[in-house]
C-alpha cells in the first residue's frame, strides 16, 4: 500500500494556541487557518442522550453524563460540527464513552464528512459497536500503552492511532499489509515531525498546528 504525504491533524483543535480553548469551534477553525487537513475532537454523552464536545468527564464542575445539554450549551454538538467542517476538513472522531455508536452513526448519515473521517475510541467494544452496527464506518483503535498495542489486529479497525513512544518504523508496514492506516499521536517537535513523514505514517496529530504545517506543508512548497 503506497503511501502519500501524511494528514496534518491538530489536537482537539489548535490546541498550543493558549488563548483559545481546546475542542471549540473557534479552536477547530484555527487549526484549517494554519493548514491543517482537519483535526481531532473528543465525544460525550450527556444525561438526555446528545452528543457534545469535550474531553474531560466534567465541564464547570458538572459530570457531563449527569447534566441535561441545556446546561451545557456553551459545548459545541457534534451536528453542528460535522455540518460546520464536513465539506473542508478530515475529522478524527474520538467516542470517550460507551453508549454514542447510535447516535454518532445517525450523525454521519446526516452530515458525512466529504474529505474522510475516522470514528476512534480506546475502548475497543466502541469499535465492534460500530462495526457490527455499520461495517462500512471508518473506524480506529487509539493506543497508548504496549497492551492495547498487542492487540490492535483483533479488531475490525481501518486505523491505527498510536500515542508517539510506541511509534516504531516496522509498524508502518505492519498496519498498511492489512489495509488499514497508521496515525501518529501527540507529535510537537519538528524533527518527530520530519522523521515519521519520512517513513510513511499516513497522518500526524499534534498540538502544535503552526510547527506541523510548517514543517511538512510550507517546506514542501517550492519556492
Amino acid at each position: 500500500m503506497e503511501s502519500g504525504p501524511p494528514l496534518l491533524l491538530g489536537h482537539r483543535g489548535a490546541r498550543s494556541t493558549r488563548s483559545v480553548p481546546e475542542n471549540t469551534l473557534a479552536s477547530f477553525d484555527l487549526a484549517l487557518e494554519h493548514g491543517c487537513d482537519g483535526f481531532e475532537f473528543d465525544v460525550r454523552l450527556t444525561a438526555d442522550r446528545q452528543a457534545v464536545i469535550c474531553h474531560d468527564p466534567r465541564h464547570r464542575r458538572s459530570s457531563i453524563a449527569r447534566t441535561p445539554s441545556l446546561q451545557l450549551a456553551d459545548l459545541p454538538q457534534l451536528d453542528s460540527v460535522l455540518r460546520r467542517y464536513g465539506p473542508r476538513a478530515f475529522l478524527d472522531i474520538e467516542l470517550k464513552v460507551k453508549g454514542l455508536e447510535s447516535i454518532v452513526l445517525a450523525a454521519l448519515r446526516d452530515h458525512r464528512p466529504e474529505r474522510g473521517y475516522v470514528v476512534s475510541s480506546f475502548l475497543p467494544e466502541v469499535i465492534m459497536e460500530l462495526k457490527n452496527r455499520s461495517p462500512e464506518v471508518p473506524t480506529g483503535i487509539i493506543c497508548d500503552n504496549p497492551r492495547q498495542l498487542k492487540a490492535w489486529r483483533t479488531l475490525p479497525v481501518d486505523y491505527l492511532i498510536v500515542e508517539k513512544s510506541l511509534f516504531e518504523p516496522g509498524l508502518v508496514g505492519e498496519v498498511h499489509a492489512t489495509g488499514a492506516k497508521l496515525l501518529v499521536w501527540t507529535v510537537n517537535d519538528a524533527k518527530s515531525m520530519r522523521a515519521l513523514s519520512q517513513w510513511g505514517v499516513d497522518g500526524i496529530i499534534s498540538d502544535d498546528t503552526p510547527s506541523l504545517v510548517r514543517t511538512l506543508k510550507l517546506a514542501a512548497q517550492p519556492g
